[in-house]
């Protein structure tokens, strides 16, 4: 792939709101950013003096990048939104903001409670309650909704039906913030009204009229030299409109093209590995090691090219000591397809008699609805020769001789066949290989999740965990009773011996083990 026209391309972006994508020689891409003026920014990006006044991340990045595509957008608001998007999408490496599993925050109400209150939440579901959103400034959105809800008298208390002994906790009808529904100050008929002139600000009807009012309050309040009422309204007309800025949803498909196609990528990835179809669903499988603690396994599965995500499985290595991939490799190997086997299996007792070949067997059962999990088309493990022979052996001790699987090494996405001695290597602007690409990345990206979570876990547990004589039992009592290792630390053999349940021999070998750590 040859380097683009750089100065050819920039002068085709617009003085305009977007989004920009950045990609490197394999076109994977790398980096994705928003910007008021996309021509500006973008254009930063190759300015040597740019590059002499960044940091090393940043340099790395200008280094890496071959080709770029950028999106309009209405307005700021709407181009933040479909950053995240995007780099939820597609997980750029060179992103940390919105990688995680965080959405923008939206507003919902059920309106069928008997006091309907405001939430906040991520999630949109179908529970029968109106949403508004999503929000692109969260601390505009809860200062906006505390001015609606006090503005409107809408509860903000937690119970579904409010009474008396909720009332007697609460200072906001005292206040004058709230309607006090739960001792019977308003009906539920004009409750309603204030919650739908509510929800007309948040969908923006009657936003100018609002604005003007709002302005006008303030006005006369600086007039009076209340410049205190002033600068509070001036405050809250800020949220609003920020809040209330006009927006766009931005999903996979709308808004954005793509040059995703899962039909012909997987027809095109089915020839190049000499497969006898289109590999519909696929396996993918990846050890992280980052350290001999926590050696873990990620197994992740894409369905017509896409992430089946609710049957992605992760593992704690169990039977290898020492960083060793080639044998965890097969210890999940084993893992998965013995229990894939004995799950169909248990719901079809009469396939273990069948003198079928075993892939053809699970491969029936699927077709016929009888099994408890479908066998992948393709098995694809992270990973050389090495990683692929395990794997080819353990297929072979369960029976599935005839199950496709291959290797994808990274360094340079060359793919290895058993019983073929070359690699094959798929050119890097084919869609094959960046299918390949994805599910790879994506089993990278679960495994390392995983090895995260426990290394904060070990990070949280206490040095008692490692002191011989001490159960969680014991150690929730002492605990409890010092408030902490630090605590306990200073206590004397007396003092630890007097908490239920220890000795004062074990107090000394407690003292003793505490010291050892000082």
């Amino acid at each position: 792939m040859s380097a683009p026209d750089f100065k050819a391309k920039l002068r085709e972006v617009p003085h305009q709101p977007g989004v920009y994508l950045m990609k490197d020689r394999l076109g994977s891409i790398i980096y994705v950013g928003k910007a008021r003026d996309l021509k500006r920014r973008v254009s930063s990006y190759f300015m040597a003096s740019q590059k002499m006044r960044s940091n090393v991340k940043t340099r790395a990045l200008i280094d890496s990048i071959h080709d770029f595509e950028f999106h309009t957008v209405r307005n700021e608001e709407e181009s933040l939104l479909l950053e995240g998007k995007l780099i939820k999408d597609y997980r750029p490496r060179y992103n940390v903001a919105f990688r995680d599993d965080k959405r923008f925050f939206l507003v919902k109400i059920r309106l069928a409670d008997p006091w309907p209150r405001f939430q906040t939440t991520r999630m949109k579901k179908d529970d029968g309650s109106r949403y508004f959103g999503p929000f692109p400034h969260s601390s505009a959105l809860r200062n906006t909704l505390e001015w609606l809800n006090r503005s409107f008298g809408l509860r903000v208390c937690r119970p579904i039906i409010p009474g008396e002994a909720d009332y007697k906790h609460c200072n906001a009808d005292i206040i004058r913030n709230c309607s006090a529904p739960c001792i019977g100050r308003i009906t539920r008929d004009a409750y309603i009204e204030r919650i739908e002139e509510a929800c007309r600000v948040l969908e923006g009807k009657g936003k100018r009229e609002v604005f003007d009012t709002l302005r006008a309050d303030m006005s006369a309040a600086a007039g009076n030299l209340d410049f205190e009422k002033a600068a509070t309204l001036r405050d809250v007309l800020q949220n609003l409109e920020k809040t209330l800025s006009p927006t766009r949803q931005f999903s996979r498909g709308r808004g954005v093209q793509t040059t995703i196609k899962p039909t012909e990528d997987l027809a095109e990835l089915g020839e190049e590995l000499y497969l006898s179809g289109p590999p519909r669903v696929m396996e993918c499988f990846d050890i992280s090691n980052v350290s001999s603690n926590h050696i873990v396994a990620s197994m992740v599965r894409f369905t017509d090219g896409k992430p089946d995500n609710q049957n992605y499985r992760r593992y704690r290595i169990k039977t290898v000591e020492g960083q060793d991939d080639f044998a965890s490799m097969a210890e999940v190997i084993r893992r998965r397809y013995s229990r894939i086997l004995m799950e169909n299996a248990v719901a079809n007792p009469d396939a273990e008699f069948s003198q079928e070949d075993r892939v053809d067997a699970q491969r029936r059962l699927a077709r016929e609805g009888r099994a408890r999990i479908v066998l992948p088309d393709l098995v694809i493990v992270d990973g050389g020769k090495g990683q692929l022979g395990m794997a080819v052996r353990e297929l072979q001790a369960l029976g599935l001789h005839d199950l496709p699987v291959v290797g994808l090494a990274k360094q340079h996405e060359e793919i290895f066949i058993p019983g073929r001695e070359k690699s094959v290597r798929i050119p890097h602007d084919r869609g094959a290989l960046k299918l390949l690409q994805r599910i790879r990345d994506e089993a990278h990206r679960f495994a390392n999740g995983y090895n995260a979570l426990l290394y904060r876990r070990r990070m949280k547990e206490s040095l008692l965990d490692d002191c011989p004589g001490i159960s969680p039992n014991k150690k929730r009592v002492l605990l409890e009773k010092f408030g902490s290792v630090a605590r306990l630390k200073k206590a004397t053999a007396d003092q630890i011996a007097a908490v239920p349940g220890i000795s004062l021999k074990l107090a000394g070998a407690l003292q003793d083990f505490l010291k050892r750590d000082l």
